[in-house]
Formats: C-alpha cells, sequence, structure tokens
C-alpha cells in the first residue's frame, strides 16, 4: 500500500470505533470534535508532507524488513544519517505546525521494543522479535499512527508496583491464557493516543522479579474491546468550544498534542501482539532505550516550535514599532541563540551514536539527555523573552468578540492597534499564539516529557565517566611522557 494521503488517515480514522470522554462526555464522533480535530489535523500535516518532492528524503525512508518505501515516522533507525534525517524532520514538522505532531513517541517506543525484543530472545529463547517484525511491517505498508504508551500512574510514589493497596496503578496482566492475556491498568500523558490506530503499551520503570505481571510490552488496537480514552485540558481549550469565538492562537493545530489517559480495562492481547511477558530483567533497558531516543528528540521539534515562536515575537515588534531597537535585537538573538543550542546537541547526539545489537542505531546516552536538560531551561527562557518582547497585552487582550460587536468594536480596534502597517486583528493573532505557545501546558510538556529533569540528571552523572577525567587530571599535571630535554618549567628565582 502507498503511503497514506491526509485523506486517507482521516477517514481511516473515522472507520474506528473509538470509546472516548471529552468533557466528561462520552464522544461519537472524535475526529470531527473541535478539541480533537487540530491535533488530527496536525497528524495529517505529516502525511501531506511526505508526498511532497522538496520533503521526501526527510519524510520518507526504505524499510529495511521489506525493502519499500515508508514513513519516516514508521521507521528503525539504521545508522547516524537516519537519526539526523529524524531530528530534521521533527523540526520541518514544528515548524510547520508550530506545536506538537504526536508521532513521536510511537516511533521511539518500537525502536525500543525493536531493539529490546532481540535481546530478550537472545536471552531467553522467547520469539518476541519475529512477533514484532511481523507486527511493523503491517504498521509499515498500512501507514498507520502508531502512539506509545508508558507513564503509569503510579499511585503512591514511595511504594513499587506490587506493593501498591490498588495494584491496578501500573499495567498488569491479570489473566494468562494459551492465546493471550488480558491487561488492567491505565497509562497518563498519552500524546495522539485518541487519533492513533494502533497503541504500543510498554513498562514504565525497571520491575523486579516479584513485579513480572507488570513486565508487558504489546500492541493493542486504538479501538480493542476494554480501551477508553479520557482527554485532558489544555490552557485555553475552551476557546474551541465557544460559539463565536474565533481561537486565533493556533486554530489550524492547537496546542500541544492532544493527550488523554488510556485506560485498559480487561483488554485481550493475542500472543502475536506480545512483545514481552514477564521478563522483568529487560524492562529497565527498555525504558533506557526509549527515553534515549525520547529525549534526543525535543532538540528536532522543539526547535521547530521555537522558530515559529521567534517568528511571531518577532512580528510583533514590528507590529509594536519596536523592531529597530538594540536591546530588542539583542533579546531576539539570545532567543535565536537559546534555540539553536538545543538544535545543535541534538545533531551531535545523532553523529555520535552507535550500533545496537539488533542492528538498530542509538543516539549517544549523554548527548540525548543533555538535550532533554538544556530543553527544561531553554524552552521556559525563550518563552520569558518572549513575553518581555510582546508585551503586558498577552495577559489582558480583549475576546475576538469583541472586535465584532457593533457597540465596542470600533473601540478595540483602534486602541489595540500599534504601528499603521499592521491592524489590530494581526496583533490579537501574535499575542493569541504566542500566549498558547508558551502556556502552562506546553510548559509543562517540556519540562516534564520524556521524563523530569532529575532522570536525565541521573543518566548524565553516570555517563560523565567521573573515574576516566580523574584520569585525564592526573596525567595532565602529574603526567611524566614529556619531550626528552625539552625545558618545560623556569628556572627557579634565586631568594634574595
Amino acid at each position: 500500500m502507498p503511503l497514506k494521503t491526509p485523506e486517507e488517515y482521516v477517514d481511516s480514522l473515522r472507520s474506528l470505533k473509538i470509546r472516548a470522554y471529552i468533557g466528561g462526555e462520552r464522544v461519537e464522533d472524535v475526529v470531527d470534535h473541535p478539541a480533537v480535530a487540530p491535533h488530527v489535523n496536525t497528524v495529517a500535516k505529516t502525511y501531506q508532507l511526505a508526498h511532497e518532492a522538496e520533503h521526501e528524503e526527510l519524510m520518507t525512508a526504505t524499510s529495511h524488513l521489506t525493502g519499500r518505501k515508508i514513513h519516516r515516522f514508521t521507521h528503525i533507525f539504521q545508522n547516524s544519517d537516519d537519526l539526523i534525517k529524524k531530528i530534521q524532520m521533527l523540526r520541518l514538522m514544528g515548524q510547520a505546525t508550530g506545536t506538537c505532531f504526536q508521532r513521536c513517541v510511537g516511533l521511539d517506543a518500537a525502536n525500543a521494543i525493536y531493539a529490546t525484543t532481540f535481546e530478550v530472545d537472545r536471552a531467553h529463547g522467547t520469539d518476541y522479535h519475529r512477533r514484532f517484525r511481523d507486527f511493523l511491517v503491517e504498521v509499515q505498508d498500512q501507514d498507520l499512527m502508531t502512539a506509545g504508551a508508558m507513564t503509569d500512574p503510579k499511585g503512591d510514589r514511595s511504594k513499587r508496583p506490587s506493593q501498591q493497596d490498588d495494584p491496578d496503578q501500573y499495567v498488569r496482566v491479570v489473566e494468562r491464557r494459551p492465546d493471550g492475556v488480558v491487561i488492567r491498568g491505565a497509562k497518563l500523558h498519552n500524546t495522539g493516543g485518541i487519533n492513533s490506530h494502533q497503541v504500543l503499551v510498554l513498562p514504565g520503570m525497571a520491575l523486579n522479579e516479584d513485579e513480572r505481571d507488570y513486565a508487558i510490552a504489546c500492541a493493542v488496537p486504538a479501538d480493542a474491546e476494554g480501551v477508553v480514552f479520557i482527554f485532558g485540558r489544555q490552557s485555553n481549550d475552551e476557546r474551541k468550544l465557544e460559539n463565536g469565538c474565533q481561537d486565533y492562537g493556533n486554530p489550524r493545530f492547537g496546542v500541544v498534542g492532544g493527550e488523554a489517559m488510556i485506560v485498559f480495562d480487561d483488554v485481550f492481547v493475542p500472543n502475536e501482539r506480545i512483545f514481552l511477558n514477564g521478563e522483568h530483567d529487560f524492562c529497565g533497558h527498555l525504558v533506557e532505550y526509549f527515553a534515549t531516543w525520547h529525549r534526543a528528540n525535543y532538540g528536532g521539534c522543539k526547535g521547530g516550535n521555537a522558530d515559529v515562536l521567534i517568528g511571531a515575537t518577532a512580528k510583533m515588534t514590528r507590529i509594536l514599532g519596536t523592531a529597530r531597537n538594540g536591546i530588542v535585537k539583542d533579546k531576539l538573538t539570545e532567543m535565536v541563540h537559546l534555540n539553536e543550542t538545543t538544535f545543535a546537541s541534538a545533531i551531535g547526539a545523532s553523529a555520535m551514536g552507535y550500533l545496537l545489537p539488533s542492528g538498530s542505531f542509538m543516539f549517544d546516552p549523554l548527548l540525548a539527555n543533555t538535550v532533554k536538560q538544556n530543553i527544561t531551561r531553554n524552552v521556559y527562557q525563550i518563552s520569558r523573552l518572549s513575553h518581555d518582547l510582546a508585551g503586558g497585552i498577552l495577559a489582558t487582550m480583549p475576546d475576538a468578540r469583541a472586535f465584532d460587536n457593533p457597540e465596542i468594536g470600533h473601540y478595540v480596534k483602534k486602541y489595540v492597534a500599534a504601528t499603521s502597517e499592521y491592524d489590530a486583528l494581526e496583533r490579537l493573532k501574535m499575542a493569541r499564539y504566542i500566549e498558547n505557545m508558551t502556556s502552562v501546558t506546553s510548559q509543562v510538556e517540556a519540562m516534564h516529557g520524556a521524563g523530569s529533569p532529575q532522570a536525565q540528571r541521573i543518566v548524565m552523572l553516570r555517563q560523565a565517566e567521573l573515574d576516566k577525567k580523574i584520569e585525564m587530571v592526573e596525567n595532565v599535571v602529574d603526567g611524566t611522557d614529556d619531550v626528552e630535554g625539552l625545558r618545560l618549567r623556569a628556572e627557579p628565582v634565586p631568594a634574595r
């Protein structure tokens, strides 16, 4: 089957019987619901760009399994060039949508399962890798969108999964049958799941021997019996639901990725869709693989989003008439510097990657975690500078409906306007976009997506090889391998 068109993607979603709740109410038509439609449109953009000749190299790849042309969002990374193209693709998508395009988690989950199942089979004599390859060929050939589900509710954080008062706080196997298993639990913060075809379920942490029931990785159709999506709230989301109130912030693509809680209420998973089942000793390994691939992404996707935010901020300075001010230029330069720093570290993590036993390719872990650590700071700083330059009207802009009110519309247009080159509506559009993309939803996603800051710091310290660095300084300070006869030290000055 050829690459899906945007229209085919949307039609394929309409054919699913997804059980979803939005605003606490059951929704039959998920695709066209105003809270979800912008997120569907965002993913459709990933399908659209794959058909455009100028973006083909970034958006498509050749499957190492079939030799067929596939979407890069379904690809298993084979070398550094694949990783670099991935980061470039993510930045392109961020530039094209100005928001989260939702397919990264599924891509990284697929790569993590591919690499881990190979190693599990080698250690335990299982058949998971063959199963996953068969599933992946189906995903590639049908050009499916796959969501990744890793984060468990966790309940009491002071207790492990096996110690919880409610054992369902982590997804677990509650029944084993000859033809498969039944799973129960939930996954949180799931990006794009409500508009995906398949959900990849992964354990969210390293597990002990007595926690084998929680060591489950599998693929579940989004409309499988027992799967329930409970859509989350986002900053300013009610604007999409208000009649006559145009959300000028980003009406086409929305804010962030449309996260949902996914409940697995005794969901049956057949054997062919099970890729880990009790092998607790590889859960931490799988999580670390996923985290490394996913954390490096942020230099690409957030880089693209920041490009659009910098553009909105720069346009706002032109609207306000401050663009030629030296201080304003310096702050815009700082925004660019912060953004390019994170992008450069992601490219570095790609270039310094290495081959895994499965034949797939991994980012440099230290640099990948450094990327995400930078994001937890730089995104906030870029947003602060945007707020600084755009002004207080970000927080006090009149409702868009005020522009059309015959009694007050002329006041709004008169007093919101700035330079004569732009009208008041242009200022409103830029203000709303900046407000949306620097809101709590976007900021928290930058902070906690792919793991909270301390998670990266733990890996960074482990990868830093401090003992080797101590050896380096000792060799520099106390080494004796100098050129024979070379005078390196001045003669001591005699005391008077």
